[in-house]
């Protein structure tokens, strides 16, 4: 575990150092580190989309605008938050055992929570390559693919689409081909750290493939800081979770376990969690 640690430490080391700055770690900190002009650079570069509430409730997306709803979704907001901030980690990963777990619900309403807190400047990527749902979730129809910006075929400008001042999103229209062989890519690693440098978002968000489905996750986490592990009550088995948690420890920090669709009448938003640390 020691050997596995240090190893993630040295990647996170080189990554920095490619980018040839120390990533914020407070958002005071961040906004007295940058240009008084970057906080407009954001509403300047990327388009804004207007989001249907009747759909985004339809899709359980509910911390858009806070309240009741939103609270089991601002506490994981809260406890991430502060865990990150107190390793220096920005770069979240959310997955999944399998399919239909939930992990794109709970990364949209993490990014929306996150994006409520002002002096925070979110960015979230559908990396689910073979199955992209942020778009359906948002109600979107990108005329650009993020897997595009992976391949250098369009600008990240011309994909990502702004959600009020401070949160980014990059969708898929459809799913990619060689899902695996572009998540594993090297400049898929340059693309992300040319991203981070240009636009030094303050927590980058990653919905990604279920780990038990397919390898594309095996390359591309060491990319990431940490990541959450979205299980679905009374569907996912404990020991897939286990054998998740194994796998993922491997590849990446394991921030914690998030229980979704629980069917308690006293959990809120119809998930718990665990956290490690």
């Amino acid at each position: 575990m020691e050997k596995l640690e240090a190893a993630l430490a040295k990647a996170r080391q080189m990554r920095q150092q490619a980018m040839g700055t120390r990533r914020p770690v407070t958002p005071g900190e961040a906004d007295k580190s940058r240009p008084e002009s970057r906080a407009d650079a954001w509403i300047d570069a990327f388009q804004e989309i207007v989001l249907d509430p009747a759909r985004l409730e339809r899709n359980r997306i509910t911390a858009l605008a806070g309240g009741r709803e939103a609270t089991p979704y601002d506490m994981l907001r809260s406890r991430s938050l502060r865990f990150m901030r107190e390793k220096e980690w920005n770069r979240l990963a959310i997955t999944s055992p399998g399919a239909a777990c939930g992990k794109t619900t709970i990364a949209v309403n993490l990014a929306l929570s996150l994006a409520r807190q002002k002096d925070l400047k979110v960015m979230l990527f559908d990396l689910d390559l073979r199955r992209p749902a942020l778009h359906r979730v948002l109600g979107q129809a990108p005329s650009v693919s993020f897997h595009e910006v992976l391949t250098d075929r369009a600008s990240f400008q011309d994909n990502g689409r702004r959600i009020g001042d401070n949160l980014v999103v990059a969708m898929n229209a459809g799913p990619a081909r060689m899902p695996a062989e572009i998540l594993q890519a090297e400049r898929t690693a340059e693309i992300l750290d040319e991203i981070e440098r240009r636009w030094q978002p303050d927590i980058m968000i990653f919905d990604t493939s279920p780990l038990l489905a397919t390898d594309d996750n095996v390359g591309f986490l060491s990319n990431v800081d940490c990541a959450l592990l979205v299980a679905a009550a009374e569907k996912t088995t404990l020991p897939n979770i286990d054998i998740c948690e194994k796998e993922l420890a491997q590849l990446t920090n394991v921030l914690g376990v998030v229980l979704n669709k629980c069917r308690y009448p006293d959990t809120l938003a119809g998930y718990d969690y665990e956290y490690y640390g």
